[in-house]
């Protein structure tokens, strides 16, 4: 089917307030909605058709603490790659909404399927980790056009993840993604607002 121009407008309007939410209120996601985004991801590209994504939603209290506990402990020892002024802007950025947001997704990437049949990922296995990204990337837009926040959580250690969350040894930790209706939606990143990082453009070279 071809789409119309409002169409491709209404995604490059999804694709321009997509942002990482870090600060979220309380109240739950509606367990229709969070079927609708789990559909979403199955809507994502894959090598091979390999859909090597496995998701596990974090709903044990003291599995939630030990993320919570690892975040920090993680956040701890990065501050201290920093010094003067650049330790104190990385101390004043809000990094997680782990205490607030209602849904948490851990990510993670099987690292040898038998889905796919090696097809496409022989000279490039790297090509599995980036159908897991892409997976969460659709996951994002989808919670946007849902009026839902999603931020991603990456100052966590990968083994210490997988450990906590009991996974098999093939599968590699992804990501661990916050859910939940935004306090506020604002169309500049938080890193961008805060002088962190601004955006850069993509510049397409020839050769």
């Amino acid at each position: 089917m071809d789409f119309t121009r409002p169409e491709a407008e209404l995604l490059t309007r999804i694709l321009h307030w997509r942002r990482d939410v870090r600060s979220f209120r309380t109240e739950p996601i509606d367990e229709a909605v969070i079927e609708r985004l789990r559909a979403a991801m199955d809507l994502a590209p894959s090598v091979g058709n390999a859909r090597p994504w496995r998701v596990l939603r974090v709903e044990t209290p003291a599995l939630r603490r030990r993320v919570r506990d690892e975040f920090a402990r993680c956040n701890r020892a990065a501050a201290e790659a920093y010094d003067g002024d650049r330790q104190t802007a990385y101390l004043r950025l809000k990094l997680a909404g782990l205490d607030a947001a209602p849904v948490q997704l851990a990510v993670f990437c099987v690292t040898n399927p038998t889905e796919g049949h090696g097809l496409g990922r022989q000279t490039m296995p790297e090509t599995l980790r980036q159908s897991t990204a892409m997976a969460v990337h659709t996951l994002w837009l989808a919670a946007r056009a849902e009026n839902i926040g999603l931020g991603m959580v990456s100052i966590l250690d990968p083994g210490t993840m997988a450990h906590v969350l009991a996974v098999p040894a093939d599968w590699e930790f992804a990501a661990y993604l916050c859910l939940g209706h935004p306090e506020a939606t604002d169309d500049t990143p938080l890193l961008h607002r805060a002088g962190w990082q601004e955006n850069t453009p993509t510049t397409w070279d020839e050769r």
